[in-house]
């Protein structure tokens, strides 16, 4: 699966990376779910290694599945509107910006905002008669899922029908979806976490709906399980070779992990910079997963850089000829996609290994949730924009910008402005740049801003929005809880005396000009 490695200076540490992993056992012990390869305590380990299992008991409910999305087609449905975020909305993007709807099966619309104009929109632009709603939530009680589901509910009447859940057992979504009587209620199984919940429900329901050839997608990921399996030799087993490398990259400051993917399969950065970011961002430690820059000169990047190519691309070789660090992972077809899930989740998870840290908590995802639910209680706080130059000066070199901006994802021309600006300022900062769309970020890359290492700097737009739209038995609308979420990363960022500060929309995009 690693086609080539070309590692320059970095060579050394990977060994000793590989060494360390190899004995202690690691894939043995990972695919024994041994809790203790990461800590002594079982909590928020034992509970969380489901996803290794996960496969098999999928394939087993393909032809329910399959079931399923025959029989929503049939009626008439001809849309899913997915409302979910973070690990219950990215894969299903993923799948459905990478393979479309197949003829006859319902096209696929995620909703992971907060925008007031983005919910709207889907009333406005879809026959809401012939949409299919699909709450997707692991807690069951995400508020944004739950504010989306209110909306529509309402919106058509409560047909039951047009409704389904896809959560775990027998939290407050699953009871109030059989108490409504939705069309289906797909309960996954509760040991898997979030971002690790790719090839479950929560990522094969929206597949079956677009008609995604469900079987292709498992049997690849079966086919990685097999070359990354307890039996394989562990030092060339492609899982433990890339957590390796991932994590001696972080421990000797490259810790910029910049991911480099086929256009086809290009969204698929979005999964991985969530399960990179949220499961290696902890304790001050970190791994910063960068997707979706342009390749550059080799000029643009500094020492601080890590690249992982999904197939060749031209450029890779100026950058392992100018001493970057390079990994080659092969690629044929976009419906391997199943096998470089499985094989992502095991190297990030023998990375924390390495690292020392728990890869399947978020101990610091809350801290932006709790100060969101105190601007909504309390009223909001007087934040003023700063001038862009006050937020940059405070750049140094081994630094990463965070673009963090709160607008309205189907702006597309404002979003190619943002992401142009991106690029600028890479280039003439010199450091690695990220672009996050809230609150989607939130729920991915958020965990890693707070509790990695206090290496980024952080640059926040929020979006006008002029139009609201009401949130049924809430106190506040859409437009409302984008603003609390807005100021309470903000707060939290600051809090934790992170560089971190509001400019105004207009001055970021002129970057680009």
């Amino acid at each position: 699966m690693i086609s080539r490695r070309r590692l320059g200076a970095l060579a050394t540490a990977v060994e000793a990376s590989v060494d360390d992993l190899v004995a202690r056992d690691a894939p043995a012990r990972l695919w024994s779910r041994d809790h203790t390869l990461w800590q002594d305590d079982p909590k928020e380990v034992a509970d969380r290694l489901g996803w290794l299992g996960v496969v098999q008991e999928m394939r087993a409910a393909v032809p329910e599945l399959e079931a399923f999305a025959s029989g929503a087609a049939a009626e008439g449905l001809r849309h899913a509107v997915l409302l979910g975020m973070g690990g219950s909305s990215l894969f299903p993007e993923v799948l459905w910006r990478t393979f479309g709807a197949a003829p006859g099966c319902l096209d696929l619309r995620v909703l992971d905002t907060t925008d007031p104009a983005a919910v709207a929109r889907v009333g406005d632009e879809l026959d809401l008669d012939a949409c299919l709603f699909v709450a997707a939530s692991k807690s069951g009680t995400t508020i944004e899922t739950s504010s989306q589901l209110a909306h529509f509910w309402e919106l058509t009447g409560g047909d039951a029908r047009r409704f389904v859940a896809v959560t775990d057992p027998g939290t407050e979504l699953a009871v109030l979806a059989r108490k409504h009587g939705f069309r289906a209620v797909f309960e996954n199984r509760p040991d898997i976490g979030g971002r690790y919940s790719a090839l479950s429900h929560f990522g094969l329901v929206p597949a079956a709906l677009l008609g995604v050839d469900i079987v292709g997608l498992l049997a690849s990921a079966s086919a990685m399980a097999a070359i990354t399996g307890a039996d394989v030799d562990p030092a060339t087993n492609p899982a433990l070779v890339l957590g390796a490398t991932m994590a001696a990259g972080a421990q000797h400051g490259r810790d910029k992990l910049t991911l480099e993917l086929p256009h086809e399969i290009g969204t698929f950065g979005l999964w991985l910079e969530q399960l990179i970011a949220e499961s290696t961002g902890k304790r001050g430690i970190g791994i910063v997963p960068v997707a979706g820059e342009h390749l550059g000169r080799t000029e643009a990047y500094g020492g601080d850089r890590l690249f992982v190519f999904t197939g060749y691309r031209p450029g890779l070789d100026e950058l392992a000829d100018a001493g970057h660090p390079v990994v080659e992972l092969a690629y044929r077809r976009p419906i391997d996609l199943g096998g470089l899930v499985l094989l992502w989740e095991q190297a990030v998870a023998l990375a924390g290994a390495v690292l020392g840290i728990n890869p399947f908590d978020q101990p610091d995802v809350a801290s932006a949730k709790e100060a969101t639910d105190r601007v909504l209680a309390e009223g909001f706080p007087a934040i003023a924009t700063v001038p862009l130059t006050e937020v940059l000066d405070r750049v140094r070199p081994g630094d990463y910008l965070a673009i963090q901006a709160f607008v309205d994802p189907g702006d597309a021309e404002l979003l190619a402005g943002l992401q142009e600006a991106r690029m600028r300022l890479r280039d003439r900062l010199g450091v690695a740049t990220t672009l996050g769309i809230g609150p989607r970020f939130l729920h991915s890359t958020g965990q890693l801003h707070k509790g990695g290492p206090p290496t980024g700097v952080f640059v926040q737009v929020v979006g006008d929005a002029p139009v609201d739209v009401a949130i049924p038995g809430r106190p506040f609308g859409f437009s409302a809880l984008m603003q609390a979420q807005a100021a309470g990363d903000l707060l939290a960022l600051q809090a934790r005396g992170l560089r971190a500060g509001r400019v105004s929309i207009a001055e970021l995009l002129a970057v680009a000009r």
